[in-house]
């Protein structure tokens, strides 16, 4: 199992929420998911907290157990539930959560899952790349963010376009018709992208955060092919060094509207080809 891993915070020295481990067979990356500080979750661990203790037990899980995925995750949530339960709020609807993706090799074919926005990149040999990820939370974020580029950075027209942007995405949270994260409801693994394909002529698998994802999916400036191809020559650190390039060119959100100017992230690069 040939695996490079690369992750860091928004800023040197800040907590990293993000989540990413590799064991034989397997690869786990949690993307922490969270309120402002100082906002009421009911919670006082907070999303990085969750990502770490959730992912400590996927990755466990997915390397040892057969069970599928999505049961894996049911039941990693009721276990982190069961560790807070006694001194948080899990009622809450902002307690904090985490997107998950997962990587498994099994007999003969790679298992996957994927919940909320990080991304799976899967490269067959010699054939483009396909990105599997739940667009349900763009779907919802896309419009809002775009009416921030109408008004001007600082203002109190943009502050109050960003409190509608986050009051839209708390009441779609975990909720039909909404989008689903790891957080306090088993039933939100139910709702996890999961697959499997054949590992013959598979090259590799690629599990970004929405932090290492955004070079393509946000910024526009990478296909897949293009970030995969980066990933193999020069691995994830180059990758999150192309990021943190174009956050610097727009810190202040204007050409790419975003609720975190810099995010942490992190990056997986599974080589599968023999």
């Amino acid at each position: 199992m040939r695996v490079l891993l690369a992750s860091e915070p928004a800023a040197p020295g800040a907590p990293n929420e993000d989540f990413a481990a590799v064991a034989p067979g397997a690869a786990v990356l949690l993307d922490g998911a969270g309120e402002r500080p100082g906002t009421d979750t009911g919670c006082w661990h907070g999303p990085g907290w969750y990502a770490h203790m959730l992912g400590s037990f996927l990755i466990a899980q997915a390397s040892w157990e057969d069970a599928g995925l999505a049961e894996l995750l049911a039941h990693g949530i009721e276990h982190v539930n069961g560790l807070h339960a006694g001194t948080c709020d899990l009622r809450n609807r902002r307690t904090p959560g985490a997107t998950v993706v997962i990587a498994r090799q099994h007999a003969d074919r790679l298992d996957y899952l994927v919940l909320s926005d990080s991304v799976l990149l899967i490269q067959p040999a010699g054939a483009p790349p396909e990105g599997v990820t739940d667009t349900s939370l763009a779907d919802i974020a896309n419009p809002l963010r775009q009416s921030m580029r109408t008004v001007p950075a600082g203002t109190a027209q943009y502050e109050a376009a960003q409190q509608d942007y986050r009051r839209t995405i708390t009441a779609g949270r975990n909720q039909p018709g909404g989008f689903w994260v790891a957080a306090s409801d088993p039933d939100a693994a139910s709702h996890a992208l999961t697959g499997s394909v054949r590992l013959a002529g598979l090259s590799a698998v690629a599990l970004l955060s929405d932090g290492a994802s955004r070079l393509a999916d946000r910024f526009g400036l990478a296909s897949w092919r293009e970030v995969c191809a980066l990933l193999a020559s020069e691995g994830p650190g180059a990758l999150i060094r192309h990021v943190r390039a174009a956050e610097a060119s727009d810190p202040d959100g204007i050409r790419w509207p975003r609720s975190k100017p810099i995010d942490d992230a992190t990056a997986i690069y599974w080589h599968l080809s023999n």
